[in-house]
């Protein structure tokens, strides 16, 4: 496994709260914290933008992706909307987390929840090539549901 330095700030309403940090030596994600000073309710059907209180630096060629906890998808129906959410490199701001409510009672979040997870991952940028004509292959132009649900 490669680690690889990413300048963190913690900002004014997130320095009491711990940095995000790997759970085993084996995790791939970090858990991100609510960094909001009241409890914030979604009710179902609802979604809320929750801050973290961190801002990154990534090197450049690198993501951060932010995606939902098991947990809390499972057992409360609560997921990050925009699933995974992409960190670029060049962005600066606070990570926030759209998350949303998709089960049938409301779930308060309070202030140090673990609300989702961070992957810092590699990227690889598309240099597109115009043509004419695609190569066939075994799939085809066969879309959703095209290879069917038993194998």
């Amino acid at each position: 496994m490669s680690v690889v330095r990413v300048d963190i700030v913690r900002l004014p309403h997130g320095r009491d709260l711990p940095l995000p940090a790997y759970a085993t030596p084996d995790s791939a994600g970090m858990d991100l914290l609510c960094a909001e000073d009241k409890d914030v309710t979604l009710q179902p059907g609802t979604r809320a933008m929750i801050a973290t209180g961190i801002a990154i630096q990534l090197p450049g060629g690198f993501e951060a992706q932010v995606r939902p906890r098991s947990g809390l998808a499972a057992k409360q129906g609560v997921t990050v909307l925009n699933s995974p959410g992409t960190v670029d490199a060049d962005y600066r701001g606070e990570i926030k987390v759209i998350l949303v409510n998709l089960g049938d009672k409301p779930v308060t979040l309070t202030r140090a929840d673990r609300i989702a997870q961070m992957v810092i991952a590699p990227v690889v940028q598309a240099a597109w090539h115009e043509v004419d004509s695609l190569e066939d292959s075994v799939r085809g132009q066969g879309g959703f549901g095209s290879t069917g649900i038993k194998s």
